[in-house]
């Protein structure tokens, strides 16, 4: 995920864990997780569809995620996507990976 419209930078693989967490509430469309990520994140998280459809792409591939097609609450069709039992695994290795990684970032800041 790059920039967008001066959001920050998310580390390498942090895209996945995300959208991994925002369906583990259920069901949701592209632009669902854009917004649940958006929301939840205070408006500091803005990812775009060139980052998201290839990670949706990428955790389907990998069958982290299951996809079928829809109709939004606009009436419109859209690809509706469900975390898998597979993914809720990746979920739960991903997550403490990642509190490993923020857990010596922050001992290194705390550093005098």
């Amino acid at each position: 995920m790059g920039v967008t419209n001066g959001a920050p930078d998310l580390l390498p693989g942090t895209l996945d864990l995300l959208i991994l967490r925002a369906l583990a509430r259920g069901p949701l469309h592209g632009y669902g997780i854009a917004e649940r990520l958006n929301q939840v994140s205070g408006a500091v998280l803005q990812v775009g569809e060139s980052s998201l459809y290839p990670a949706l792409q990428r955790l389907r591939l990998n069958d982290w995620v299951s996809a079928e097609w829809g109709v939004s609450d606009n009436n419109r069709r859209a690809r509706y996507y469900t975390l898998t039992a597979a993914g809720r695994r990746q979920l739960a290795a991903e997550r403490a990976e990642f509190e490993r990684l923020v857990d010596a970032i922050q001992r290194v800041l705390q550093l005098a």
